[in-house]
């Protein structure tokens, strides 16, 4: 029996000819990941082991990101911890200050996940990997801990959905929008400890960012994993990039799947998910009248250059509306200065937009962007639960980039073809 490119991946970390939905492994891990929130505890459980070296000082990456610039003493502290940790051990990928961005965008950008990899990361979102044909997973951590000291996790062989997108894309819409459609279609839980492998025509004429998006919020589906198979696309986002060996892997044509499901994107249109769930989806025709106080561009999500290259292409030559606030967050460095080069920034700020310097920052209602009691905001980030960006009163709008732009100008949450 055929294996799906989840279980081939797993198959080959775990030294195995074959695995099975439901197997329980051990597997050796390519890179293991770690920020400014989970490190700190994994380091803490690091020296309680009397652990004398991490596994690999090249396959461990920390990354501080959700609270950078140090925002408070607290988050000062943390990064503290991670900073000596990093000195110590002589960690050779460790970004910090000028060097850093937020971490799903940074890894793929400067080539350290790649194809055929098993990545693991205490954060959530570590799943973003799984677009370039990696098995990519969140972890807690204690795991995080015991992987800086082994090199090596147990896991168990998810079931794999197969989402097959078919069709013409609309105008405006992305990736963002095809992963809200889908989240909106099967629910927060519907892929529950399962991989959602994405595949069809339009993933393979998607390019990297849109693919990174999806994968990024296969885990608001309560997935294990998002995974598409790697091709030509991605061996030219690869290719200059890596610092070591990769492997594509794709499913065999008898791979057994839990279920396939099949989506016609020209049924689709942008997308934005109401409060407070990923999964309250609406097409932007069906939105109706619903002013804002703030728009967000920016996160592991939507925080690329292509994204802030459709955001300025709706802002050009206007402003926002009165009393809003448009925030435009570059994910990394490299974001940031090609943003900057390639005149967006005069865009950005001819609008009236406050442009940040790398940072998670308001995604999970760290800084740079909280909301207060009763006020609403249109962002590109991945979650919009009770409290997510600030006051428990508060709502957040999940939208792609071409809708949040439209919004800033309008006002309220609308669409491009409204301001075009």
């Amino acid at each position: 029996m055929g294996m799906t490119i989840t279980e081939k991946i797993l198959a080959r970390h775990a030294g195995l000819s074959s695995v099975k939905p439901g197997d329980l492994i051990n597997a050796r891990v390519d890179v293991a990941l770690g920020n400014d929130i989970t490190a700190p505890l994994s380091i803490e459980l690091f020296h309680t082991s009397k652990a004398k070296q991490v596994f690999d000082k090249d396959r461990v990456i920390l990354v501080l990101d959700h609270f950078v610039p140090n925002k408070d003493i607290k988050s000062a502290m943390q990064a503290k911890v991670v900073r000596d940790f990093a000195r110590a051990y002589n960690i050779t990928h460790f970004y910090d200050a000028g060097e850093t961005g937020v971490e799903h965008v940074l890894l793929p950008e400067q080539g350290l996940v790649l194809p055929g990899d098993l990545i693991i990361g205490a954060d959530s979102h570590t799943c973003t990997y799984g677009a370039l044909g990696a098995f990519s997973v969140g972890c807690g951590s204690t795991d995080f801990a015991a992987v800086m000291i082994t090199g090596q996790l147990w896991f168990k062989v998810p079931e794999t959905i197969k989402f097959i997108y078919k069709g013409k894309l609309n105008p405006w819409v992305g990736g963002k929008d095809l992963i809200l459609y889908t989240i909106g279609d099967i629910g927060v839980d519907g892929a529950l400890y399962q991989a959602m492998e994405f595949s069809g025509p339009v993933i393979e004429n998607l390019g990297m960012a849109d693919r990174l998006t999806m994968a990024n919020m296969a885990t608001e589906a309560g997935a294990k994993n998002g995974i598409i198979a790697p091709d030509e696309i991605t061996r030219n986002y690869v290719s200059g990039r890596a610092t070591r060996d990769y492997e594509f892997f794709k499913s065999d044509p008898d791979a057994q799947f839990e279920d396939v499901i099949e989506y016609d994107v020209g049924d689709i249109e942008p997308q934005v998910a109401f409060p407070h769930l990923p999964e309250n989806t609406k097409g932007i025709s069906q939105v109706g009248h619903i002013p804002i106080d703030q728009v967000v561009v920016g996160s592991c999500t939507n925080g690329r250059l292509e994204d802030l290259q459709t955001a300025a292409a709706v802002l050009k030559g206007k402003k926002i509306a009165k009393g809003l606030r448009l925030i435009i967050i570059p994910a990394t460095k490299q974001v940031y200065r090609s943003a900057m080069d390639e005149g967006l920034f005069e865009i950005f700020l001819d609008a009236g937009a406050i442009i940040s310097p790398p940072t998670c920052g308001p995604c999970l209602g760290g800084h740079m962007g909280i909301l207060a009691q009763g006020e609403r905001a249109v962002a590109t980030t991945n979650r919009n639960f009770v409290g997510r960006m600030g006051h428990t009163e508060s709502e957040v709008y999940l939208a792609g980039p071409a809708v949040a732009a439209a919004s800033a100008i309008l006002g309220r949450i609308g669409g491009p073809d409204q301001v075009m």
